[in-house]
């Protein structure tokens, strides 16, 4: 039984040239999930699709990356898809794994995608530590001003007034006062 798996990532998005591929292949049965990014693996219209595989039979998608945008979470599936006897077929990229030259094929695009992305995080990581050599701030700018921080902590402190209260005023939840209070030196 050939079980077929479409989405799109936004509602806007139609499913049309995605079913009628699926059906043209012979599944004979579709799911469709609509909305949701491929990189979320959990997604009810897999799961019923996955819930109707059984061995012997196939799992269809019109592209891989209508499948899952996350290499792991590919490879985990594929794996899972293996042990229980399951195949997998990409019609865009031919790919097959009911054959050695599929699954040959689909393991070498997943190690071609694992070392793009650690290429990708090695590069972020050289530039983050040039930015910071540069004397560069990064990430989100502080909460609170130092001045906001000093006024909060007397308020707190010597008014006695309520954390969430003095917290609310500075449009921060009381956890983010707290920490920066504590993270600039002040105790409560």
């Amino acid at each position: 039984m050939k079980v077929g798996y479409a989405r799109v990532s936004t509602e806007d998005q139609k499913l049309d040239l995605q079913i009628q591929a699926l059906q043209r292949a012979g599944c004979t049965e579709l799911f469709t999930d609509r909305g949701i990014s491929g990189s979320c693996m959990q997604r009810p219209g897999l799961k019923r699709a996955l819930k109707t595989l059984e061995p012997g039979g196939a799992l269809v998608v019109w592209r891989l990356d209508r499948l899952g945008r996350s290499l792991i979470g590919l490879v985990n599936l594929m794996d899972s898809l293996g042990k229980r006897g399951v195949d997998f077929v990409s019609l865009t990229e031919t790919l097959d794994t009911s054959c050695s030259g599929g699954r040959l094929v689909f393991h070498m695009m997943a190690a071609l995608a694992e070392f793009e992305r650690t290429l990708i995080s090695e590069r972020t990581r050289a530039g983050m530590a040039a930015a910071r050599e540069n004397g560069q701030r990064l990430g989100r700018p502080p909460a609170l001003s130092h001045h906001e921080l000093l006024v909060a902590h007397e308020a707190i402190t010597r008014r006695g007034e309520d954390l969430h209260e003095v917290a609310s005023r500075y449009n921060v939840t009381p956890r983010t006062l707290k920490k920066w209070l504590r993270r600039k030196g002040f105790s409560l």
